[in-house]
């Protein structure tokens, strides 16, 4: 832990720096690949909607020491086929549901149900949902999802700018996409608690990304006016600064999620829980990926667009490669790097910047006669 800690505070201080800005098209290929296998996902595979989307009925059943497997071929001889799906609650009970597709009328498969599982039609609960309701939820959870967007959009582009609101917005879409494609490649149901989930996530991914971007706004701040760096690198640098506080974010925000995921759901059977988990689990990774690896590379890669950064990158080339040539100068002359290099650097930058032309004399250093004899007696 407290090797994270100073590697935390060598990132903050600057004395070490992973280059997420310069690798942009690295990531972009990676999001491009796993965005293409989401997106073949939901067009070829689809998604499984659960009874409360597209209409059947749901039937929960309470007997105790019934099995999953015991349930499903109880269900299926009464229905002929074996699209029914089964369940446990995770409090003993063992939930099924059946189509609308499915012309059984909902007091018979009951029927059925208590008999071949020996027991009362009291201990099982039956439930008919409609397809209009599931409708109902789907248009509202999509016209919610397009406001949030608007907003959130028009607040980044005042609190901000409108190339961060861009930025910001891209990386969201891409955390929807690729946790909506997810769903559809593993086959999970989705069902009203899956799109909470996929609400949550929105928030949580614009947390991520506004931290970063508060902190590249910060070391971006009149950037024009210096010919050190370039706004990548600033902005990487901002990235660089955030970097821990974003992955113990993640992690702290992951381990319960992954306790609803794996244990709840997988070890302990309650398979209820993963409609929500699954979607948290893949959209808080997402989300994590995409602040440090898409949202500030893109936001890096519109502002190195505009005139004042390209004017900016320029100065910043030949400043370098004044401060290498004077580098050169004192190797071979032995001098001193601080006698050739300061005075020559920022006079050759600023005589660009002033669009002066032509050869301009190097200042003399201010230590280059110290200590050495005038001539005169």
């Amino acid at each position: 832990m407290s090797r994270f800690s100073n590697l935390g505070h060598r990132l903050y201080q600057g004395e070490v720096s992973f280059d997420f800005v310069g690798r942009r098209k690295l990531w972009y290929s990676i999001s491009a690949v796993i965005a293409a296998a989401a997106l073949f996902g939901l067009t070829v595979v689809g998604l499984n909607l659960s009874i409360e989307f597209k209409g059947g009925s749901v039937y929960t059943v309470k007997k105790p020491g019934l099995t999953i497997s015991q349930a499903q071929d109880s269900v299926n001889k009464i229905v002929g086929d074996s699209t029914p799906q089964v369940q446990s609650t995770g409090d003993g009970q063992i939930r099924i549901q059946v189509s609308a597709n499915e012309k059984i009328p909902s007091s018979e498969v009951t029927q059925k149900l208590a008999g071949d599982l020996s027991i009362s039609e009291a201990n099982i609960n039956t439930q008919v949902v409609g397809p209009s309701w599931g409708h109902q939820i789907s248009q509202k959870a999509l016209t919610g999802l397009i406001i949030f967007m608007v907003l959130v959009t028009a607040y980044l582009a005042i609190a901000f700018e409108w190339r961060m609101a861009l930025a910001a917005l891209v990386a969201l879409v891409h955390d929807l996409v690729i946790t909506i494609g997810v769903y559809a490649l593993v086959g999970f149901e989705v069902s009203p608690g899956t799109v909470i989930g996929f609400l949550t996530i929105l928030g949580y991914s614009l947390y991520d990304t506004v931290v970063v971007f508060d902190t590249v706004r910060e070391n971006t701040k009149g950037i024009e006016k210096q010919n050190k760096l370039t706004y990548s690198e600033a902005a990487n640098a901002g990235l660089n600064q955030t970097l821990v506080r974003s992955i113990n974010t993640t992690v702290v925000a992951l381990l319960p999620v992954a306790a609803l995921l794996f244990i709840g759901g997988g070890l302990l059977g309650a398979g209820t829980l993963n409609d929500i988990s699954l979607a948290l689990f893949i959209g808080l990774s997402a989300g994590a990926y995409s602040s440090i690896c898409v949202a500030t590379p893109l936001l890096a890669q519109l502002k190195e667009q505009t005139p004042e950064m390209r004017a900016l990158a320029k100065r910043v080339a030949l400043r370098r490669s004044a401060d290498a040539k004077a580098a050169a100068k004192a190797a071979e002359t032995g001098e001193p790097l601080d006698d050739v290099d300061e005075d020559s650097a920022e006079g050759q930058a600023a005589g660009v910047a002033a669009g002066m032309v032509g050869q301009r004399n190097q200042p003399v250093g201010r230590a280059r006669g110290k200590g050495r004899p005038s001539g005169k007696h």
